[in-house]
Order: structure tokens, then sequence, then C-alpha cells
């Protein structure tokens, strides 16, 4: 018997956040992030000031100086673009909640 799986077809999504981590989005929390977004199959942007930032790419996030009340939309195109930009907009509200100064 052979199973199939269902195909998807490719979306895409967008939704503004805010950071509310009082440290900002520094290495730390900014790695959690990019290992989390590698677990997506759709392609993962974040844009802040009309720039474009990989967010599979470390370098990139932190080059887009995400600092605490910063506001950035994040971007996905592909077969799981909605819930990948839902659950890391959930992510870096977490990221409030865990560190402290």
């Amino acid at each position: 018997m052979k199973f199939f799986r269902e195909k998807r077809t490719p979306v895409s999504a967008q939704r503004e956040v805010r950071i509310s981590n009082e440290l900002g989005l520094h290495a730390r929390p900014a790695a959690e992030f990019v290992k989390w977004v590698n677990n997506f199959r759709s392609e993962i942007w974040v844009v802040k000031d009309g720039n474009r930032y990989s967010a599979a790419s470390l370098i990139d996030i932190l080059r887009a100086n995400l600092d605490f009340g910063a506001t950035a939309t994040l971007e996905a195109h592909g077969v799981d673009a909605e819930e990948a930009v839902e659950r890391l907009e959930k992510l870096l509200g977490e990221f409030q909640n865990r560190e402290k100064p």
C-alpha cells in the first residue's frame, strides 16, 4: 500500500512584529530565532527600514539591528509560510519573558 503526501500549495504570509525583549535581539536569542527559522521549509525574511534580511542567517539578523522597541515585518513564502510567521512571532514574544537585564 502506497501513501501519497498531500501536496501543499506555496503561499505568502507577512506579519509586523515589535521587539519586546529589553535587551533586543542580541546574539543568543538571534541564534535561537535562526534555529527555528531553519526548521521551516519556507523562505523567510525580516524587513526593517526598507532593508530585507534573510531570517536564516545569524549575521543578517544581527545586521538588522533589532533593538528593544524596533518594529519589523516577518515575510515568508512557501508551503508552511503561515505557520512559520505565526510561530516566529510567538517566539519573539517569549524572549521578553526569558531575559531581564
